[in-house]
């Protein structure tokens, strides 16, 4: 599976997604009320510690490039992954992924409020149905904390993907990724003293299983979207919510119902038809990723046009 062809390429994309969804588990067994910020300050932590053996990918002499843009998506990132713990804990795994999809979707409103871009009609079809398809998802009467959280990390990620723009063109994946989380480290070793919990073992065991799926998991898209054409295979990164349905029903006894099935075609088909459409349009080169720990914290988000 080296990711030179198109079908190893979606193979490793699938594989990935299925390490991604195993980093969610590790997330949603976490007890209910268990400190957030000490959970996000290990997994940071553990993190930068998995990175060591790559720091020389990391350019000393221009440590801090971009330190402005790399601050301001680190703390995003945080409030993101805060909203990814009460999303997991609060909704089922498949309906907490579903919306973290919408994130694709945000990023082309935000990129017409930021960049001033002008979105084709397939375009606007799926932001249209992706907030539709929120809707039949969550359904008004169900919504609650959760819901709302999930909103925030999708919303996290989109803001970051759209601010990838703004980084030097040259850094390296692990350096994107070193600078994000020692940037992270301050803030969330503060909110951790601050909310005043006792280290506690289970919460390092489940941020070092996160640490480790989720590193497994940009691995993957890093081999698969560094020798194929982006729009050629994006669209098996959705196979993260059969994964989701799947892990979710054998470990939590979670059964979807109808209105997730739909709500999850509406946002996720418009996704992949654009990818289509652009697979036609554009010529067949090389992906250049830039991944730098997003799914869907992906990626996927950055081959979809989303970065």
């Amino acid at each position: 599976m080296s990711g030179k062809t198109v079908s190893s390429a979606i193979l490793l994309l699938v594989i990935g997604n299925a390490l991604a969804l195993v980093s969610d588990v590790f997330v949603k067994l976490l007890e209910p009320g268990a400190p957030v910020f000490q959970f996000a300050f290990l997994r940071c932590l553990i993190t930068l510690l998995l990175l060591l053996p790559l720091w020389k990918q990391v350019n000393p002499r221009r440590l801090f490039q971009g330190g402005k843009v790399h601050f301001i998506r680190a703390h995003v990132h945080l409030g993101g992954m805060f909203c990814m713990v009460i999303a997991l804990g609060a909704l089922p795994l498949a309906t907490a992924n579903a919306i973290f999809y919408a994130a694709p979707i945000m990023v082309m409103v935000l990129s017409v409020l930021v960049f001033g871009e002008r979105l084709r009609p397939l375009s606007v079809l799926a932001v249209v149905s992706g907030f539709a398809g929120i809707l039949v998802i969550l359904r008004p009467a169900d919504f609650n904390w959760g819901a709302v959280a999930a909103l925030g990390s999708a919303a996290a990620l989109a803001i970051n993907a759209v601010m990838v723009r703004k980084l030097p063109k040259r850094q390296s994946t692990v350096h994107k990724l070193a600078l994000t989380y020692v940037m992270i480290l301050p803030a969330s070793a503060i909110l951790m003293v601050v909310e005043g919990a006792p280290l506690d073992p289970a919460i390092l065991a489940s941020a070092l299983g996160s640490s480790l799926f989720i590193l497994g998991y940009n691995i993957t898209v890093l081999l698969a979207y560094r020798q194929v054409e982006a729009n050629q295979v994006t669209s098996a990164e959705y196979t993260g919510l059969v994964w989701a349905v799947v892990i979710g029903w054998m470990f939590f006894g979670e059964a979807p119902d109808l209105w997730f099935f739909v709500g999850t075609a509406m946002i996720v088909v418009p996704l992949i038809l654009i990818g289509l459409q652009q697979r036609q349009k554009s010529p067949l080169k090389p992906a250049v990723l830039a991944n730098d720990g997003k799914r869907p914290e992906s990626a996927g988000c950055e081959a979809s046009g989303q970065a």
